[in-house]
């Protein structure tokens, strides 16, 4: 029985496999991006939320980019890990109340969104790099390097208030 209902048997579609994950979840990530600037009340929160949705959208070109040079046509495959990450997000941005608290648990949020994307990335180069195919990895690397600005962004945010704010909310 395949874990992924398709037979993965090299690291050639091992590869492939996770770019179609990878695909998914910066494809979900948009989407995702859009509703978490609704529900933040910190005007740099939702500047950055609204600005990692546009680099998402950016990304998943980058994604569509390296299937062509590896010669397969773009395509999702659902993440069980992804989904997890998401609905447990969901779960806790639903159960708290609208303000600082609320933006810190959308930051930690997206930080777990973003920590998932950089192990993607980071492995997808890894095994790119071991197939001989240096121009993948040097596209993904540039989404890599997004990725984690985007974390630092995040910390930043919630080191610098956000998370201070969400302290004195509920004290």
């Amino acid at each position: 029985m395949a874990l992924f209902g398709t037979s993965i048997k090299s690291l050639d579609d091992l590869f492939v496999h996770t770019l179609r994950t990878t695909y998914y979840a910066e494809n979900q990530i948009v989407s995702a991006l859009a509703t978490m600037s609704d529900q933040a009340t910190s005007s740099e929160l939702k500047a950055a939320f609204d600005r990692h949705r546009a680099e998402s959208q950016t990304q998943a070109d980058r994604l569509e980019r390296v299937f062509a040079l590896h010669g397969h046509d773009p395509k999702e495959t659902t993440c069980p890990a992804f989904d997890g990450i998401e609905k447990a997000n969901d779960a806790v941005a639903s159960d708290t109340e609208s303000g600082p608290v609320l933006d810190a648990a959308l930051a930690g949020g997206a930080q777990l969104v973003e920590h998932y994307e950089i192990a993607q990335y980071g492995k997808l180069i890894a095994w790119a790099k071991a197939l001989g195919r240096e121009d993948c990895a040097s596209v993904l690397a540039e989404t890599l390097d997004e990725e984690k600005a985007t974390d630092e962004r995040l910390s930043a945010i919630a080191g610098g208030g956000l998370n201070q704010a969400a302290a004195q909310a509920g004290a």
